[in-house]
């Protein structure tokens, strides 16, 4: 594994050897970005790819948590509470389903099962309205610890080429600065990667955390509703048990 380690180092050192005269291509000449690209040497490759990634995860979730606000119904969900406390549970069931409110939804499973296990279905439902809104979270925080480390990689490969130019009998300033500059373009653009996709992480953390809350909320409120309709027709049921007695007993 460690020869293998030093072998891909040294391919590394070679290429950035190779690019201690900054060879652009004639089409990237001109371009600020592109002559930044081939100065940072062959780590920029794998570091575009992160960066890419991370665009695509970030830009996913910017339009789903977008398209997930835009379905929110807080006035369907009162309706819902307000036919659970009349104890029309039959009405909760019919006003909640087809909506495509998260928390509207998960009231309408657990409500489905009100005859079997009520809490059961209510943290199935949360579970999977939380794992859809946690998707693609564990692709950015492996990009965010992913992206310092190739820039890492390049710095260590840049400096490696620059030692080669250093112990050469015609030492070219050029080519040494070459390599350093490929050290810090790595770098950069893997904490750059990094910071712009941690802050994007902490934020979609933040609303799922936020998310998780209402779920809970919304499934403790639904189950303190039928424990409280259930006792109060413990109770109703008991009067009348307590009232048929006397009736007998007056036709007696």
């Amino acid at each position: 594994m460690l020869t293998l380690l030093g072998t891909f180092a040294s391919v590394l050192a070679a290429e950035a050897a190779a690019y201690g005269g900054r060879t652009i291509p004639d089409w990237a000449k001109g371009n600020t970005i592109f002559e930044t690209f081939f100065k940072g040497g062959p780590v920029m490759y794998p570091i575009v790819a992160v960066l890419v990634v991370a665009v695509a995860v970030v830009l996913e979730r910017l339009v789903w948590w977008t398209v997930q606000s835009a379905r929110r119904d807080p006035k369907k969900l009162d309706t819902v509470y307000a036919a659970l406390e009349e104890g029309n549970i039959a009405g909760a069931v019919n006003l909640a389903r087809g909506s495509k409110d998260p928390l509207v939804r998960t009231v309408w499973h657990g409500l489905s099962h009100v005859h079997a296990s009520v809490e059961g279905a209510l943290q199935v439902a949360s579970g999977v309205e939380l794992q859809r809104a946690a998707r693609f979270m564990s692709v950015m925080d492996t990009t965010i610890t992913l992206a310092p480390l190739l820039g890492l990689l390049g710095t260590v490969t840049g400096i490696m080429g620059s030692f080669n130019f250093v112990g050469a009998a015609d030492l070219a300033p050029a080519k040494v600065s070459g390599g350093i500059a490929e050290a810090l373009i790595a770098t950069a653009c893997g904490l750059g990667i990094a910071i712009f996709t941690l802050i994007f992480f902490n934020f979609f953390n933040a609303r799922v955390a936020r998310l998780q809350f209402e779920l809970e909320s919304t499934s403790n409120n639904v189950i303190l509703m039928l424990n409280s309709l259930r006792n109060r027709n413990n109770v109703l049921t008991g009067q009348d048990a307590h009232q048929q007695p006397q009736q007998f007993a007056g036709t007696n």
